[in-house]
């Protein structure tokens, strides 16, 4: 079983092609994106198809509207695509309605349309086989080039699939090289490899905890979810944030490290406050000193320095998490310190996407990494080793 590469489809002037892409890109309160790290990755497969001559037919969702809202409109993508483009790009007044097929009958070669907002209609989380099939009718070919909503069982991921075959339907080359990156690398890593978990609790990162354990050779633990585990250490953690019911899970994966002779790190000291604040008084502890009322909100220094020395012989670096509150500036600093060491060396560097990906952005270094997924969710799962829906419904049987 493999996945066709877009490159594989024959795909010529005038054929019309539907990309799936993913616009999820963060706004602020006037409507302006502020990151646009989504939609330039998407460029090189859109190019593609216009190098191609095909007509071509975008969809996305922004948000989580419940139906038509106008603050979750494709219209700030469709500005930022032209801009990043250099080329016109026309957008559609809906979904499916008359108004996008009216401009879908009437585009040219080599011409651009974006739909509106993919979840103002139900059918689309629903994973409707009839909103799908309307879908569908908007190109001879699929590509599927949105890995960060590859987890999802949605109607223009999954369900569209069902209409079209092997020899129409493919992967674009920024998903493509999620797969490679992601899943290539847990199959194939060049040793030393070293993952570095972070973020807030055990609960979201336990499925990827557990898969990568037996994979790698070294393991960081670092963010709120370190707390858990120096919790199952005996240790006391002060007010910061512990998942009880999870010790007992923290525990055996302390064990089961042991047991594979995994190397597993966990910070040595801390930044503490009594609240998530920016005004907050602010104590350097180690793990032993934080205090009754106080909580953990961001590594230290001793810490980033032990976290680096595990960095010095290592050709694989897999990051999934920060280490602190990165977004408020007091407690961004051992993160932002981390950042800076991982740019530093020579080996691969993966990143998560999601507050990974914000956190590589603020520390300045994104040009330093080798590969920065654009899905948080979707390359959690996969860390977790689960099948992603998406990427399932591509697959096709190798040819003899």
């Amino acid at each position: 079983m493999h996945i066709k590469s877009i490159k594989e489809l024959d795909i010529g002037p005038g054929d019309s092609v539907f990309i799936r892409c993913d616009f999820n890109v963060p706004l602020d309160e006037y409507g302006n994106i502020t990151d646009d790290r989504r939609i330039r990755a998407a460029l090189q497969t859109i190019r593609y198809c216009i190098d191609n001559e095909c007509r071509i037919v975008l969809a996305s969702h922004l948000g989580r509207p419940k139906g038509y809202d106008e603050r979750y409109s494709l219209k700030p993508v469709a500005k930022r695509l032209h801009t990043l483009l250099k080329h016109d790009v026309i957008m559609a007044k809906d979904v499916v309605g008359e108004d996008a097929k009216a401009k879908f009958a009437a585009l040219k070669p080599a011409e651009v349309l974006l739909l509106e907002n993919l979840r103002f209609e139900p059918g689309e989380t629903a994973n409707d086989p009839e909103f799908a099939k309307k879908l569908s009718e908007f190109g001879q070919f699929y590509v599927n080039d949105a890995f960060g909503v590859s987890h999802r069982a949605h109607a223009s991921v999954e369900a569209i699939t069902r209409y079209y075959d092997k020899d129409h339907k493919a992967a674009g080359f920024l998903l493509l090289k999620e797969i490679k990156y992601l899943y290539k690398l847990l199959e194939h890593p060049t040793r030393p490899f070293l993952a570095i978990i972070g973020g807030s609790k055990v609960s979201s990162k336990l499925g990827a905890l557990i898969n990568l354990l037996p994979k790698v050779d070294k393991m960081i633990i670092g963010g709120g979810m370190a707390f858990t585990f120096l919790k199952a250490m005996g240790e006391e953690v002060g007010k910061s944030l512990v998942e009880e019911e999870l010790v007992g899970e923290a525990k055996k994966i302390l064990d089961e490290a042991n047991r594979l002779g995994v190397k597993l790190y966990l910070p040595v000291d801390f930044v503490v406050a009594p609240e998530i604040s920016e005004d907050a008084p602010v104590k350097f502890v180690t793990y032993k000193e934080i205090p009754k009322e106080w909580m953990g909100l961001d590594i230290g220094l001793a810490s980033t320095r032990l976290f680096r020395e595990a960095l010095n012989d290592v050709q694989t670096i897999l990051w999934n998490g920060p280490m602190g509150v990165f977004e408020i500036d007091k407690f961004a600093r051992g993160s932002i310190k981390l950042a800076n060491y991982v740019a530093e060396s020579y080996a691969t560097k993966i990143i998560g996407g999601g507050d990974t990906a914000s956190l590589i952005a603020k520390a300045g270094v994104d040009d330093e990494m080798t590969f920065i997924s654009t899905g948080g969710g979707a390359s959690l799962e996969l860390l977790e080793g689960k099948e992603l829906p998406g990427i399932k419904a591509l697959m096709v049987e190798d040819e003899e």
